[in-house]
């Protein structure tokens, strides 16, 4: 289990650092043997009005009020998004939410796995009517043709429910309970279909900035003019659902197949009949044309360079490694998505950990600042 990341998490929210989010792997396990990812194994609903939880790890710095946290662009190198320090094997997300206005202001929430499997959904700010939904498996891009742009009216002044509904055999779309899109694993093009456990991640980005390339900025809708900002997206609660239970998932061989994922101390697939499936409602009209130019991974046009460092869904920062967050040893979470200490566990060393790293890196910090 990751616990180190956890420390260094929170001591940079502490201080306040503002970083350039990205979407990541620091281990691949379709070319190495990496550490175990923590399992949610469960179901919880976070209601963000009521203010932050310490299940999701800051990056950047999103605010809270009465409306839930927001995700302001003001400048360059905005890039503020939430990751969860949990991974959830097949399972369903929900975000109820506003998406951020602005030419080339794009809002966004992926499912993304340590092999680079990926599931979008995004928001332009040029275009209130509709989201993009996207997927990807193992990082590879292929030719950009796999997104859609699909009905989702109002997008910005209104509150919705988008869900993502992630199983071995199809991923559907929803907004509130309205079927966008179905994607089955059987018409996904070979070893494409997303299929490993998945961090969920949020946030919003300048696409439109003007140092990214130029592929990039016509997909988002053209340059932000950040004098004309901030722009935010603001969520007011997310819900989310593993499909399988357990502690946490073992990647058995490099092969990054459904099939090779070990649940320790559970079952994959083992919530599935436990829990409330998806109510559809209807199902929207046809997909529009999928854009020109065709829609890049994650809202990045290119993804190059070493597998472990392939951005396909924020800003990326060459080099960079931002921490990702994990459930510490003795802590349990709750349905509200809060993580507390295991009353039957050793909860003292995570705690002294903790605020020891707290105050030496507030030392380190003060040091290098004066």
């Amino acid at each position: 289990m990751r616990i180190g990341t956890f420390v260094g998490a929170a001591l940079a929210a502490t201080l306040s650092q503002t970083v350039s989010a990205q979407t990541w792997t620091d281990c691949n396990p379709l070319t190495t043997t990496c550490p175990n990812d923590t399992a949610l194994g469960m179901s919880i609903r976070v209601d963000f009005t009521k203010g932050e939880v310490n299940s999701f790890v800051a990056s950047g710095s999103p605010t809270y009020d009465g409306d839930g946290v927001s995700f302001s662009v003001a400048k360059p190198g905005d890039a503020p998004q939430l990751i969860s320090t949990f991974y959830i094997m097949f399972g369903r997300i929900e975000i109820t939410m506003k998406a951020a206005p602005g030419t080339g202001i794009v809002s966004s929430a992926v499912l993304q796995s340590d092999t680079l499997d990926e599931i979008d959904l995004e928001w332009l700010g040029v275009d209130d009517g509709q989201v993009q939904t996207n997927y990807f498996g193992k990082g590879i891009v292929g030719n950009y043709n796999r997104g859609q742009f699909n009905p989702a009216p109002n997008n910005q002044a209104e509150w919705h429910t988008y869900t993502i509904d992630w199983t071995q055999d199809r991923i559907v779309w929803l907004v509130d309970n309205t079927e966008i899109r179905t994607q089955t694993a059987d018409s996904a093009e070979e070893n494409q279909y997303p299929q490993t456990p998945m961090q969920f991640k949020f946030g919003a980005w300048a696409g439109g900035d003007p140092s990214n390339a130029p592929g990039t900025i016509e997909w988002a809708g053209g340059v932000t003019n950040y004098e004309n900002g901030p722009y935010a997206m603001k969520v007011k609660s997310i819900a989310v659902t593993d499909y399988s239970t357990g502690k946490e998932y073992r990647y058995k061989d490099n092969s990054g197949s459904w099939e090779s994922i070990e649940a320790i101390d559970g079952e994959i697939n083992g919530n599935v009949g436990n829990v409330d499936m998806i109510t559809i409602t209807a199902s929207a009209a046809s997909p529009t044309d999928s854009g020109s130019p065709r829609v890049p991974a994650g809202g990045i046009g290119t993804a190059s360079g070493d597998a472990t460092l392939t951005q396909t869904g924020w800003p990326w920062v060459p080099g960079a490694t931002p921490d990702e967050g994990s459930v510490p040893d003795g802590w349990v979470m709750t349905e509200e998505g809060k993580l507390i200490p295991n009353e039957s566990g050793s909860v003292h060393p995570p705690l002294v950990v903790l605020l020891g790293s707290l105050l030496l890196g507030a030392i380190t910090f003060i040091r290098h600042t004066f």
